[in-house]
């Protein structure tokens, strides 16, 4: 998190659906200076609708028809929090997530697309796959094409309700991409289509609807027209008029609403939950709100929820964003009337329809369609490259008052009425030393808020600490324990301050656990980046909530701190421990015929390098970020209870660097296990890419070390011994007797990557 220009707005983006992803691209390219956009989604990924059928039909893998997060946000500069919003706080202007503090907003745009309709026929919530939300549907279908691989003698029967445009085409395509497994077995494949209307397709002209409706008995699917599914059963489908159907996976393809949460927010929004938009897409009761996408409805144009219309909306909401949050007139926008759908048949071709006008199926059509698909998957595949100072041009900046108080308002529309307090110019010289320093009122505010929502931690060696500030913090100190201190900070490496205060905390308290010790207290030390007050308390109150999330689970208190101001986002704790001098496990008691365990994979360093670089998927970070989540507590425990004499955690220095302390330490040598050594997902593409860590030179240099390097170093593993890591595992030393039982145990508490890697020899 850099901040060239101080922050002075919060633009907050709930949900990736199509429009935002377009208006992050377009952010990424024309940046507003002083603007902070937070991006909240469920996931790191967000499917493009347009190709979704053809990757249920096969067609697609499924990162070709999904858009990539968190390169988009690290492209658009912007933070991205992976969590589900469930509510708006409309008066304090925060956006209320499932699972993190609640995030101040100035300006806020929601794109969600929409969810399942509530199920209120018996049965379907517990029996039936629902097509919304998309990433439940692909993980249900996935998993049931590689049962239908490992099993492709065994009879299917499938029950498809709801036949609008998106149960036809679910139809069409998941009938295609069974057939071409099922082929070769002869076996027949039934599917049931279930629609209460007397026709599919009830909103197309009577020309698709006609056409499908033959497509869909050509290709065998058993239709039912005038029917309404009273109650699903396992592996039935009941109708009103009595029909029953067995069915062995049934989709519930009906349609969709709003989240109630949008209603109960305060915004309005029309009969189904939809919030209500006006010609700038901008809600019609709360104009710092903006909507886009299927969970719109603009009141003087209402469309259809198509993908079409959310991909239109993405540049006209971009640009009302940026003059929203520069104070300008917004500019209307007009969706067409009649637009082209090309609607896939899951068989390679596609129908194309306008208005009344309809023609197909064409495998040119399918041909067309596909092209327009990936031209527009490109834009996000493709991102072009652009210079830090590139983005620095932008000639509208947004701090340019003489008199730093002087509110400013526009008047050019008062629909798009938002006053903003302007701040000093960013050229205002910032002061060094203790000048420096986060304001006290500000720290009295978020430290007050941190108590008041954060868990508290009640200790009675805690002296004097944060319930009663004091110059410093005071602790007790036990009869017969030894007190351990370590000390850790370093610059952000991901763009959410909440989840870098969890991983800083853990990486910080791993010297602790390392040790054998029990941590008793912890100092925190953050630079912030320049901002108003407001702003830098909500990014202290985001970082610190994570910290002490991490901090109160291993019950240790936060005492004290220090904060600055910087160019970018820092943060680091000094921690301390206690431990009996008996139990303390060092670097210096490895013994030979022991065997090396290590909980975590390797890789974040040459990772995060990757991500710097756009060459890194957003699900290898997501993996990493789970890793880097997981608290070594647990495992020093494992250890212990199986007579580790040794142990270190495995951080800045890599492995190969911290191991050669242990054995220099200890006077023995270690075999390792190049190929036992657990790795994370995409470490290896990114090492074989040249791509590593500024560290990695650094602690190439312990390569002399090794006795047979010709051997190994052009093992593809090799490069990741030096990769520095950021909240890594521990690698302890036991005796071979009981590895087994501690890798099962470690296995049974979370360390799924735990892996035995090395023995320790007698030094030759």
């Amino acid at each position: 998190m850099q901040a060239s220009h101080p922050i002075v707005k919060d633009l907050v983006l709930i949900g990736g659906g199509h429009s935002h992803a377009i208006a992050l691209r377009m952010f990424g390219m024309n940046p507003l200076p002083g603007v902070r956009i937070t991006l909240i989604t469920e996931a790191s990924d967000t499917p493009y609708s347009g190709m979704l059928p053809g990757h249920v039909a096969g067609f697609y893998s499924r990162e070709e028809c999904h858009i990539d997060l968190r390169r988009l946000a690290q492209f658009s500069q912007a933070q991205l929090y992976i969590d589900q919003a469930i509510g708006l706080d409309l008066e304090n202007k925060q956006v209320i997530c499932a699972h993190r503090p609640p995030v101040a907003f100035d300006v806020v745009s929601i794109d969600i697309g929409s969810t399942p309709a509530t199920i209120t026929v018996p049965g379907a919530t517990e029996y039936a796959i629902p097509a919304k939300p998309i990433s439940q549907l692909l993980a249900h279908w996935d998993q049931f094409v590689e049962n239908v691989k490992q099993n492709p003698r065994q009879p299917i029967r499938i029950g498809v309700v709801g036949g609008g445009a998106g149960g036809v085409e679910l139809t069409l395509s998941l009938q295609s991409h069974l057939q071409s497994i099922l082929k070769q077995h002869c076996l027949d494949l039934e599917i049931h289509l279930f629609h209460r209307d007397a026709e599919v397709m009830s909103t197309y002209n009577a020309w698709v609807r006609r056409h499908f409706h033959k497509i869909l008995q050509q290709r065998g699917v058993q239709l039912h027209l005038q029917e309404t599914v009273s109650e699903v059963q396992l592996h039935k489908v009941v109708c009103e008029s009595g029909l029953k159907v067995e069915c062995d996976r049934i989709f519930w393809v009906t349609q969709a609403s709003a989240p109630p949460w949008l209603r109960a927010s305060g915004l309005a929004t029309d009969a189904d939950g939809f919030i209500q938009v006006n010609d700038y897409l901008q809600s019609i009761s709360h104009p710092d709100v903006f909507a886009a996408g299927d969970i719109a409805t603009m009141i003087h144009h209402p469309r259809p929820k198509a993908g079409v219309f959310a991909v239109r909306q993405g540049k006209p909401l971009f640009e009302n964003l940026q003059r929203s949050l520069q104070q300008k007139s917004l500019k209307p926008y007009k969706p067409q009337k009649q637009y082209l759908s090309l609607i896939g048949t899951g068989d390679g071709k596609a129908i194309a329809t306008r208005g009344s006008f309809g023609f197909g199926p064409s495998q040119l059509l399918w041909h067309w369609k596909d092209w327009i698909d990936r031209r527009f998957m490109e834009r996000f595949s493709n991102l072009p490259e652009i210079k830090q100072g590139d983005r620095n041009q932008n000639n509208s900046l947004l701090i340019s008052s003489p008199h730093p108080s002087t509110p400013v308002c526009s008047t050019e529309d008062t629909s798009a009425r938002n006053w903003l307090p302007l701040t000093p110019r960013p050229s205002t010289m910032r002061c060094a030393g203790c000048g420096s320093k986060i304001g006290s009122t500000v720290l009295a505010r978020v430290l007050a808020r941190i108590q008041h929502e954060q868990p508290r931690v009640n200790r009675q060696d805690i002296l004097i600490g944060l319930d009663a500030p004091d110059d410093a913090a005071v602790i007790q100190v036990p009869a017969n324990l030894a007190m351990v201190h370590t000390i850790d900070y370093f610059r952000a490496l991901i763009n959410d301050p909440y989840l870098f205060g969890q991983i800083s905390a853990n990486h910080c308290l791993s010297d602790i656990f390392a040790m054998g010790a029990v941590p008793q207290s912890a100092l925190a030390i953050a630079t912030l980046p320049y901002a108003l007050e407001a702003k830098v308390a909500e990014t202290l109150f985001q970082l610190l909530s994570g910290a002490i999330k991490v901090l109160a689970d291993v019950n240790t208190p936060l005492v004290g701190g220090h904060t600055t101001e910087g160019a970018e986002l820092a943060f680091g704790l000094s921690c301390n421990g206690l431990v009996h001098p008996d139990r303390l496990l060092r670097k210096s008691g490895m013994q030979p015929s022991q065997v090396l365990i290590l909980t975590k994979a390797l890789g974040t360093g040459t990772l995060f390098a990757a991500q710097m670089r756009q060459k890194a998927k957003g699900k290898w970070i997501d993996t990493a970020v789970e890793s880097m989540l997981l608290s070594n507590a647990a495992a020093a425990t494992c250890f212990l209870e199986h007579e580790a004499t040794a142990c270190t955690d495995i951080t800045g220095f890599g492995l190969l660097g911290h191991l050669i302390e242990m054995i220099q330490a200890s006077h023995v040598a270690v075999e390792l296990q190049m190929s036992a050594i657990p790795v994370l997902d995409g470490a290896i593409e990114t090492t074989q890419q040249g791509i590593v860590s500024s560290l990695h030179s650094e602690n190439l240099r312990v390569s002399r070390y090794i006795s047979n390097l010709t051997k190994v170093e052009n093992h593809h593993y090799y490069p990741l011994l030096f990769d520095p890591q950021t909240s890594g595992g521990l690698l302890a030393a036991l005796p071979q007797q009981k590895a087994n039982d501690c890798l099962a145990t470690l296995r049974k508490v979370g360390y799924s990557d735990c892996q035995i890697i090395g023995e320790v020899k007698e030094k030759s």
